[in-house]
């Protein structure tokens, strides 16, 4: 079975000490503000349960929900902040390149095809579009683009 983790992700995915791009897909999926004080009061087994769980359909992401809300619940004796979630979330659309991302893209001048985009995994996309964000620290943007093979 393939990892779940991106190689840019390498350097704390062993102890899972940041929460890695899968389980931001599955928060952004599910819609629930997971904060990294949550994720602390978590031991590696429930760190390790959340990569794992799936969360791809309507049906896993509410389980997901639950699961996740009783498991803060359970560590900080309240539930995390709920979000919107978007029926057709930007990372899951083929027809355009976010323009977070096409900005992130040009001022690394790095070309990026619509053709380049839809060929990506859907958590490839998910993770070039958190790594696009102007309050991300953005480090690991070369790394993830050189990743996926698109320098």
């Amino acid at each position: 079975m393939a990892s779940p983790f991106f190689e840019f992700e390498q350097d704390f995915v062993g102890s899972l000490r940041c929460i890695p791009m899968v389980v931001r897909h599955h928060l952004d999926t599910c819609g629930v503000k997971l904060k990294l004080e949550h994720w602390n009061h978590f031991t590696q087994a429930e760190r390790q349960a959340l990569v794992d769980w799936p969360c791809q359909s309507a049906a896993e992401a509410r389980i997901y929900k639950e699961k996740l809300q009783a498991l803060i619940t359970a560590q900080t004796g309240t539930p995390a902040k709920t979000l919107a979630t978007q029926p057709q979330p930007p990372w899951a659309d083929l027809s355009c390149v976010p323009k977070a991302v096409c900005n992130k893209f040009a001022e690394q001048q790095v070309p990026l095809t619509l053709d380049q985009w839809a060929q990506l995994s859907e958590l490839q996309r998910f993770a070039l579009i958190k790594l696009s964000r102007p309050s991300h620290e953005n480090k690991n943007f070369i790394p993830a683009v050189k990743e996926f093979g698109l320098i």
